[in-house]
């Protein structure tokens, strides 16, 4: 395709490291007025946090020989309809500007993450797809959780949705996921991708329309119906766009530029991060309560790729006394686990399996005087919230990232907890850290 225009713009380092945009402007289509829109909470997430993530920081490494990587051509308006009209998609991938606007965002502001997401998809796009072909569903879905997590299965959005597909509790729980004290099963890749095709299978019996299966996915089928109902029946996403809350506005808009720039990130100098080929696994099923401590002191593993292949346990303890449990391991792991195994269940099971069936009451002593107790328990639950605090001060030369890392947290977290925007932090202050 020839080129009507090329205009080439530098991206110096500042702007590719500072803070995450929550806002974005574009052109309404429908009235010709400009508006603001809020961004999907995965397009907001820093790039620093997202390469935290233990498979990245295993298996990703940059692309040292990438040319170019600071420098963003941008086309005209021809060469990206064109573009986009020839991705190979059942579903409709129109453009306009609004759809331009979130390209920007992915070329520009957010190259660096897409550069982690296209190291990622070799993790994960292939669950995607075995999930989504099982149900038939086009195939383009898989850049969903682009959008959604930025390929992040440690996501956690303000709302409470979890992991790569962003499951709300209750969406979960009707899908088949698991969910409680323990279990958590919308951080699993496997079970969450299965979940999430069945639930965007039902979506589209029930609208009939990509567009508007992709924007109930995000707000509710019924505030996608409330719209529909306004714009007199349409079901056009373009006609009823004005009616939809506004993130929603930019989410079918932010999905056909995720399909763009996954497929055309070689034409704005965004190089993929090198992907190491990870270690083979298996899983075994459980019949007993074990704590990933137990699994880890006696086969050898490290705990924190136990937590990454098992992320659906939220405490550690797989309770397999339960019902019957996974438990997924490396293969030379797995060997060690089965010829150790009773080791395994006996390494400090007293200590680390301490929940007790039966107890006895301890009645000599006569109970404190109503309000006399309650004072003592709020006073206890004081001393224990100041106690759960942590700060520390900064040294010269420290990073938010650095500290992150140290401090067992992410960068998005330190920012919450102490009000920073940005990236920059001043030696000698003191910021909590917990």
């Amino acid at each position: 395709m020839k080129r009507s225009r090329l205009v080439i713009c530098m991206f110096v380092a500042g702007v590719l490291t500072a803070g995450a945009q929550t806002k974005i402007t574009a052109v309404d289509p429908t009235n010709q007025q400009e508006e603001t829109i809020d961004l999907p909470e995965g397009m907001t997430y820093d790039a620093d946090s997202l390469l935290q993530e233990w498979n990245a920081r295993k298996y990703l490494v940059p692309d040292t020989n990438c040319e170019n990587p600071d420098v963003n051509p941008v086309f005209e308006k021809d060469v990206y309809v064109d573009r986009l009209r020839r991705i190979p998609a059942v579903m409709e991938l129109a453009y306009n500007d609004v759809v331009q606007k979130f390209i920007d965002q992915y070329s520009g502001h957010l190259r660096r993450s897409v550069s982690y997401m296209l190291g990622a998809c070799n993790f994960y796009v292939p669950i995607f797809e075995e999930a989504l072909d099982m149900y038939s569903l086009p195939l383009e879905l898989k850049y969903l959780p682009v959008i959604e997590s930025a390929l992040d299965p440690r996501a956690v959005s303000h709302a409470g949705a979890v992991g790569l597909w962003q499951f709300m509790l209750d969406t979960g729980k009707r899908y088949g996921l698991e969910v409680n004290s323990l279990i958590d099963e919308r951080r699993d890749p496997i079970k969450s991708s299965y979940a999430a095709a069945h639930y965007l299978s039902d979506l589209y019996a029930m609208f009939g329309d990509w567009n508007l299966v992709i924007a109930a996915y995000n707000c509710g089928p019924n505030a996608v119906n409330k719209a529909i109902h306004r714009a007199g029946g349409s079901r056009d996403y373009w006609t009823i766009y004005p009616y939809l809350p506004r993130e929603t506005r930019g989410y079918v808009p932010a999905f056909i530029a995720a399909n763009y720039i996954m497929n055309y990130y070689c034409e704005h100098n965004i190089c993929p991060m090198k992907t190491k080929v990870p270690v083979s696994t298996d899983t075994v099923m459980l019949s007993r309560d074990v704590h990933f401590d137990q699994i880890a002191a006696v086969c050898g593993v490290d705990p924190e790729e136990l937590r990454t292949l098992n992320p659906q346990y939220r405490t550690g303890l797989i309770p397999g006394s339960i019902r019957p449990m996974t438990l997924c391991l490396p293969h030379a792991e797995i060997t060690a686990f089965i010829d150790n195994e009773d080791s395994v269940y006996n390494y400090r099971k007293d200590e680390l399996l301490a929940r007790r069936a039966e107890v006895l009451v301890n009645a000599s002593v006569a109970p404190e005087p109503g309000e006399q107790r309650r004072k003592t328990t709020a006073k206890k639950k004081r001393t224990t919230r100041r106690s759960s605090r942590k700060y520390v001060t900064i040294r010269s030369g420290q990073t938010l990232s650095e500290l992150a890392k140290r401090h067992g947290t992410t960068v998005s977290k330190l920012r919450r907890l102490n009000g920073i925007k940005g990236s920059n932090i001043r030696a000698g202050k003191r910021i909590r850290v917990r």
